[in-house]
This record gives structure tokens, sequence and C-alpha cells, in this order.
């Protein structure tokens, strides 16, 4: 017999939106973005449009969410206003690298931070020679796929389950980024603890005077400089192209806010709830990105004091790096860890350097297990719809006797782990990044399409500042994909290479009668 499961209320709902959108970026993209812009007030800008571009985007979708509140979300969105072709390359985009590789790509940061604590992540545990190549699997990559079946078995046992375990990582990872923040801005402020210098201001001081970071291609013997690599300035155009490269790690950090929209039917009141919740979620999200930055650029020098050899062999592993090398060399990137460092004492107590990496590499297997939650609850909700109109494998349409698509959540769970296998975290990330760019851009472009095509369609949400607000979208974010197009070119290709693989897949599950009713979305 089906059980009937009680639904997600306003409070789920918006833990579903945030929880899906902090994963790992918040932790370690500044670092890159550093040192593609070498510059304070642009790497806080770059995320505070982010901010802005993704509250953008939440608001058009609440009024796409309001008129269609049947499961699939930006799918019927999609297919509503493009045909059911189009929709059908969003879904398999969805699947093939959206959805999943940024579920890969999260649980393999999720394998390397747990790995600080017991196992490692970086030990082989058996390799294969296949035609005269060798190939290696990690232990993270176990780890990483261990994560991913676990949670979802997890959200195979029901809805309720699913609710809690996010409900707990979701709170959990907002606290203890609250702690970080507070700590950041009591330091911002003049407050001190454990004689945490306040670099702020001098990180703000030089107006938007850009410079990358360049690596040092000669050793040590034949450079006189005592560095690993040298800042050059950016200016005009390449400055511009720079910003828009360095915003790919902000809009990943910012991503999978929509998967709420995929499961309307188990949200109460969907037209209300959901419009609610994408603008609450991403705006707390917002806030907490934002703040969390300026702690960084408080606690940290941003392109570092110096590098010294002799003096990183002072302390533990890494732990003068982390601190000497600022936000733009921060060890293996992990700001999050370096800043927290500094607030428990690391720049006169070695210990309380490993004790900040602890504590960070604890909340960051915390944010991404949550993470990884939300990802995996609202994919497979997308998989279900999609099969529901004959446009994906039938059997990911069946529910199981708890009323969730068991079938759907597997499908997820294995192309998911087969990508833990295949590319780097960072290589999934840029793919799926811009992919999920320019459906953010046809989707939100749908609103301004459905309004002239169907006036008198209900709408129970509008949304705010119309035309302006949905045009604004469109330029910023088209701004930053061409930007993206320009600098990452190779990467941006692979992306669209991708997503047009849909186009001639569609033509195996093309249902054999007519159009989709458009009044089933």
């Amino acid at each position: 017999t089906m059980t009937t499961t009680k639904k997600l209320g306003l409070f789920d709902s918006i833990l579903l939106v945030s929880g899906s959108m902090i994963g790992s970026g918040i932790f370690l993209v500044t670092g890159d973005m550093t040192r593609q812009l070498g510059n304070g007030p642009l790497v806080l800008l770059a995320w505070v449009l982010t901010g802005v571009i993704t509250l953008m985007a939440a608001l058009s979708f609440g009024e796409l969410a309001s008129m269609m509140p049947k499961a699939g979300g930006q799918y019927n969105f999609i297919t509503r206003v493009y045909g059911k072709k189009m929709g059908f390359v969003y879904g398999w985009a969805v699947f093939s690298v959206i959805q999943t590789g940024v579920c890969a790509a999260v649980a393999m940061a999720f394998a390397k931070h747990l790995g600080i604590f017991v196992w490692g992540h970086d030990k082989i545990v058996f390799t294969l020679n296949l035609f005269g190549r060798s190939i290696s699997l990690y232990s993270g990559q176990c780890i990483a796929i261990g994560s991913i079946l676990l949670l979802t078995w997890i959200n195979g046992l029901g809805i309720q389950e699913s609710k809690w375990v996010q409900r707990i990582f979701t709170l959990a990872k907002l606290v203890a980024l609250g702690a970080l923040i507070v700590g950041g801005l009591y330091v911002l402020f003049g407050g001190d603890i454990n004689g945490a210098k306040n670099y702020f201001w001098s990180n703000m001081s030089e107006g938007f005077n850009a410079s990358k970071y360049v690596e040092n291609t000669k050793t040590a013997m034949q450079s006189l400089e005592p560095v690993k690599g040298k800042w050059e300035a950016i200016v005009g155009m390449s400055m511009v192209l720079a910003f828009a490269s360095a915003m790919v790690g902000s809009l990943f950090s910012s991503d999978a806010w929509q998967g709420l929209t995929f499961m309307s039917a188990e949200v109460d009141k969907p037209s209300k709830t959901i419009p609610k919740a994408l603008l609450y979620g991403t705006l707390i999200v917002t806030i907490v990105y934002c703040l969390a930055n300026v702690a960084y650029m408080t606690l940290l020098p941003l392109k570092g004091l110096f590098w010294n050899d002799a003096l990183a062999a002072t302390g533990p592993e890494g732990w003068a790096q982390n601190f000497n090398l600022g936000i733009a060399h921060a060890d293996q990137d992990r700001v999050g860890v370096a800043a927290s460092s500094v607030l428990m004492g690391s720049t006169h107590d070695a210990l309380a350097g490993t004790l900040g990496l602890y504590f960070m590499a604890g909340l960051i297997v915390v944010s991404t297990f949550g993470c990884n939650n939300g990802l995996i609850l609202a994919g497979s909700r997308l998989y279900k719809a999609m099969a529901d109109q004959g446009l994906f494998f039938q059997s990911a349409s069946k529910l199981n006797r708890r009323n969730v698509p068991a079938n759907a959540l597997s499908m997820h769970g294995i192309w998911a782990s087969v990508l833990c296998l295949s590319g780097t975290y960072g290589d999934l990330l840029n793919y799926c990044t811009f992919a999920s760019l320019l459906f953010y851009i046809i989707t939100v472009a749908g609103v301004l399409i459905l309004r002239k095509r169907e006036p008198n369609a209900e709408r129970p949400y509008k949304v705010w500042g119309y035309p302006y607000l949905p045009i604004g979208y469109l330029i910023l974010a088209g701004f930053i994909a061409i930007g993206i197009l320009i600098s990452q070119f190779k990467i941006a290709m692979i992306g669209i290479g991708i997503v047009a693989l849909g186009w001639p897949i569609y033509s195996f599950f093309k249902p054999k009668t007519g159009e989709i009713d458009s009044e089933k979305l």
C-alpha cells in the first residue's frame, strides 16, 4: 500500500533551497577568484553581483513556478515556452552534467575533507592495466561514491527522512558559517581574537586595480625572485574577461537553488510556497556568502605577506604556508581553513592552526553531505516528471511503497558515481556552471515570452519590477556567459557539446503521439 506523506512546508523548502546551494564552493573558490583578479574590491564585487543575479533569477522563477506548480519545475517551464524537444534537451543536460556533475564534484570535496580525519583521499586502492594504460582507483573516489550511495538509500526511505537530513545538516552549516562570520566581523570592527590582524582596509585599498597571478616556471636556482610566480597588471578588456571568468567560481557556489521547483508535487501549496522559498533561501545564502568573504578579507592578507621556504619549514606541514600566503595561495585553496585557523590563533601557535583545519574540514564535510542530500532529492523528481511524459526511461516514473521515485534515485546515484571516477572536480564544475547558466538565461527569457503569448494565464505570483528585473538579469547573465565563452572557450564548448547531445538522443524518447498537453505542466 502507498503511504501518504506529509509535504514540505515553507521552513523545509527554504532549508532545501539554501542547503542545496551551500556546498564546498564558499570555502574554496575565493582563492582562485583572487588569483584571477588580484584585487579585494573586485573579488567582493563578483560575490555581490553573483548574489544579485541569483536573486533576480529566483524572483523570475517564482512567477513561472506559481503558473506551473506541477513536479518538474524548470523542465516544465522550458517545455511550455520552447516546446518539448528543448525541454528534453534541458532534462538531458541536468541528468548528464548539471545535477549529477555538481553532485560528483561536491562528493569529491566531501571525500577530500573527510580524508583529513580518516583514510586520506589520495591513497591508491587498486590499479588496472588496460590497453597499455594504467587506471587507478583512489580512496577519495571510493569515499565520494560511498557518500552518494548512502544518501541515495536514505532518500529512498521517504521524504520525511530526506527532510530531517536536510534540516540537521543545513542548520549545522549555517551556525558554523555564522561563527566564522561573527569572528571576522568582530576583528573588522576592532575586536581582538587570538591576536588576529585586520587586513580588510589594506585589502580594499587598491581601488579597482586588477592583476592576475602567473606561475613562475623557473626553478628557485634559475630565478632571483624568492616567489613561485608573479602578479601582472590587467586592464580594460582583459580585466572584464578575467572578472567574468572569476565569476564561474562564485556562480558554481550559488547554483542548485532551482532544485525545489523540480519537486512541487511534494511541497505544500506550491504556488505560494515555492516563490517565497526561492526568494528567502537565495537571500539568506547571498548574505552569508558576502559576509563570509568580508571575514576572509579581514582575517587574511589578499596576496600573502611573503613566501619563504625556510619559514614554511618551521611549523607543522602547511601551517606557515596557510597564513603567510594569504587568500590567493591558501594551502590547496582552503581559504575557509586559513581564516578559521587565524581565528583560533595560528599566527602564534601551530596547534591552533591544526585545530582551525579540523574545524573547517568538519564544517565542509557536514556542508557537502547536506548539499548532496538536496541535489539527490530534487534531481530524482525531475527524471520522474520526464518519465511521466515518456521522455525518460519509463522505469524512472515508478514510485516505491514509500512514495519515492526509487529507480530515478538509483539512476542519478549510479551516473554521479561514474562521474566521480571520470573528471577532476574543477573540470566538472566549469562544464556544469556554463551549461546551467545558459538554461537560466533561456528560462528567465521565458517569463517575458509567456507574458506576451499568454497574457491571461493565471499568475498567483508576479515577478517584482517587471519587465526591468528579468531584462536586467538577461543583460548581466548574458554578459557573464559571453565573458566565459571568450575567456574559457574550450570549457564553454564542451559544456555546449554535452547539452547539444540531447538533440539526437531526443529521437529515442520522442513520444509517438502529438504534443504534450500544456495543461499537464
